[in-house]
């Protein structure tokens, strides 16, 4: 293509920091090009989510929906994935925060020479605006500012179609502006001092088409001399077409916003969603237009947090759980992702590495008693309409999947991406998940457990869900032996009859009592599992029944000695004396971890040693969490975040062990 260069990757250049509140935990080296886990934060639009990098980068963004292919994924293979990188040439230290009470990043860099910041946003209309924007959601904004000084920058855009696989072409075009209707939309003139720039960039590939935009801004009235962004195509090795990069320079309060986003198809209906006009749809840049999206945004996050619930010791770390919850549901179903990433590792170099952008059955209840308990009761009620969905679409024999796409499919193909590196080296990189036609009868409790939860705290179930609950409730009856697949009606006395059955069986069969402990499994009598952390939160079993605070005890045991506890740590067997088949290691279960706290909690109301244990495990975790209290599904034994990153169940472990140990601190 005429006019592409070639040319070799620009380094990021970037230093060490310290340990601080709003700064990154590790430095901002990246290791073969990758940076750690916890040096990333998300933003998000309630469809899909945006990785971004403390050194600047947007190194995952999966488009349009979370389980849609990615059009970046640095994160999971440093040469090819793609990524969206705006760096100064300069060493710097770089502090990521978010705005306060919201999902907007705050990205700084810091030198003796100058300040500056990059504010990532995806637009969120307020709730009750007078215009409908919501066709604007998928824009991904990056205000780039120069506080103090000047800065030379890098920008660099690379995009991977479809996972890397697909193809595509990149073409900078001329963009004119017509700013008549601005003032008609916006009730707002255009500045003086804004100029939106003259070009714009745009790529092609066979499924998606985007373009990256921008406007300039600066602040000193009178002042010309805006900056001059020379954006150039350039071809690299390893990627399947051009992307763009430019060197630049900003002065003191000079702005430039960069828009990326899909081309809007302006020959089909969608032009004309709700009616609108296509001005509406597609407006013309402006910096009024760019100040409504992120006033918008602000509000929404703002009155949305605003509901919480919760007063107690760690508001701010609830609320921080209680946005990253917010991120990772999808409004249009009301599904709830595990995790809006795949392929992160559960050990540095090894094989398990899942795709996690599914939402399962088994996190219903506690999903929803953490929702109820913020006093987000909108969300819970969408959650529970999308499981009710479910429930009335069961499958042949009667059962329910344990997992299902945000839409509501069944069918997950798992595939690995072969082409990919995969994390530091961790192959293969998966996606979809083989897990989906697996039987585990335990996801009918949690599902019931939810059910009972919100009609008593939420809105009364209809008749039709109720119908579904019989056949559910009659097909664990005939199946957790593993007798027969029949349906029968709902018969109150045989259901509670076979719940005791169950119960006594496992009194009976899971207890061991030579080792004093609840096993793992009928057939691993010997192994401890962190699973049976979770009998007292079900009232299962009492806190204090000596049968469970034996097992507690030997949890709290290092693996030596036959326990799972490293560093205050919960793993989720032991992997001294268990193989699971699925090779490779794991780190500790963070989820596991806030079970351990709860469950200390209930007994701890009885025994004033094991609250103060309960509280010390916490507090710790909260130090294990990434610079904006973000939880991924692992820990490895150094401390350093492994898995799907940020994950929705450790968060909502997370919230839940807050507030009973809040509660049960405040009655002492």
């Amino acid at each position: 293509m005429d006019g592409i260069e070639k040319q070799p990757e620009l380094k990021n250049l970037a230093s060490d920091s310290k340990c601080g509140s709003i700064e990154n935990t590790r430095d901002n080296i990246r290791t073969r090009g990758y940076l750690p886990i916890e040096n990333y934060g998300l933003i998000g639009n309630l469809r899909t989510v945006a990785i971004c990098g403390t050194d600047g980068s947007v190194d995952f963004f999966c488009y349009p929906k979370f389980d849609s292919p990615s059009l970046f994924a640095r994160l999971l293979d440093s040469e090819k994935g793609g990524h969206f990188s705006i760096t100064p040439t300069s060493h710097t230290s770089n502090k990521q925060q978010y705005l306060p009470n919201s999902n907007i990043l705050c990205t700084r860099f810091l030198s003796d020479e100058g300040v500056s910041q990059i504010i990532d946003y995806m637009h969120i209309p307020e709730k009750n605006q007078r215009l409908n924007l919501k066709p604007l959601q998928p824009w991904h904004v990056r205000i780039l500012e120069v506080v103090r000084g000047q800065v030379d920058f890098q920008l660099e855009l690379f995009p991977a179609f479809n996972y890397a696989l697909d193809s595509h072409t990149t073409e900078i075009v001329d963009y004119t502006v017509d700013t008549s209707n601005v003032h008609d939309i916006f009730e707002e003139e255009v500045p003086s001092l804004f100029v939106v720039g003259e070009k714009r960039v745009c790529f092609d590939s066979k499924d998606l088409k985007i373009d990256l935009r921008f406007t300039y801004k600066h602040s000193d009235i009178g002042e010309d001399d805006f900056p001059k962004l020379d954006l150039k195509i350039v071809n690299r090795d390893h990627f399947k077409g051009p992307g763009v990069v430019a060197e630049f320079t900003l002065k003191e309060n000079q702005q430039i916003i960069f828009i990326l986003r899909e081309i809007p198809d302006t020959v089909n209906s969608r032009a004309y969603q709700k009616n609108l006009p296509l001005r509406f749809i597609d407006p013309p840049l402006s910096l009024p237009l760019m100040k409504a999206l992120f006033r918008q945004t602000v509000k929404f996050w703002q009155d949305w947090i605003a509901q919480s619930r919760y007063k107690g010791r760690w508001r701010e770390n609830v609320n921080r759980s209680a946005l990253t919850l917010k991120l990772l549901t999808y409004e249009p179903t009301g599904a709830v992702v595990a995790s809006p990433t795949f392929g992160l590792p559960e050990e540095i170099g090894g094989p398990r590495n899942w795709d996690y952008r599914y939402t399962w059955v088994r996190d219903s209840a506690f999903t929803v008693y953490a929702l109820m308990r913020l006093g987000m009761t909108d969300e819970a009620k969408h959650y529970m309409q999308f499981m009710e969905k479910r429930c009335l679409d069961l499958n042949e024999d009667g059962s329910l999947n344990i997992m299902y796409s945000i839409d509501g499919e069944k069918r997950l193909t798992e595939m690995s991406l072969d082409h990919l590196d995969g994390y530091r080296g961790s192959r293969p990189v998966r996606v979809g998940n083989g897990a989906y036609d697996h039987i585990q009868l335990d996801i009918y409790g949690e599902l019931l457990d939810a059910i009972y939860l919100y009609n008593k705290y939420g809105t009364p179930i209809s008749y039709d869900l109720w119908v579904s609950i019989r056949k559910l409730t009659d097909y664990v009856c005939n199946n957790w032996g593993m007798d027969d697949m029949s349906i029968w009606e709902g018969q109150r006395q045989r259901w509670i009859d076979t719940r005791d059955e169950i119960y006594e069986e496992i009194m009976l069969k899971a207890w061991n009592p030579k080792r004093e402990i609840f096993t793992q499994s009928y057939e691993s009598f010997d192994a401890l599992d962190s699973a049976v952390l979770i009998m007292p939160l079900v009232f299962f079993i009492s806190p204090t029944d000596p049968r469970f605070l034996s097992t507690i005890n030997k949890i709290l045991l290092p693996p030596e000695k036959g326990g799972l506890l490293v560093n205050n740590l919960v793993f989720r067997y032991n992997y001294l004396t268990t193989d699971d088949g699925l090779g490779g290691m794991e780190g500790s279960f963070s989820m596991c971890t806030f079970w351990l706290v709860e469950a200390l909690t209930r007994a701890g109301k009885y025994d004033s040693n094991l609250l103060d244990r309960a509280e010390f495990i916490f507090e710790q975790m909260i130090g294990y969490a990434s610079h904006l209290g973000l939880f991924s599904e692992e820990i490895s034994r150094s401390g350093e975040l492994l898995g799907n990153f940020p994950q929705a169940f450790t968060h909502i472990s997370f919230i839940s062990a807050a507030f009973n140990l809040d509660r049960v601190l405040n009655e002492k």
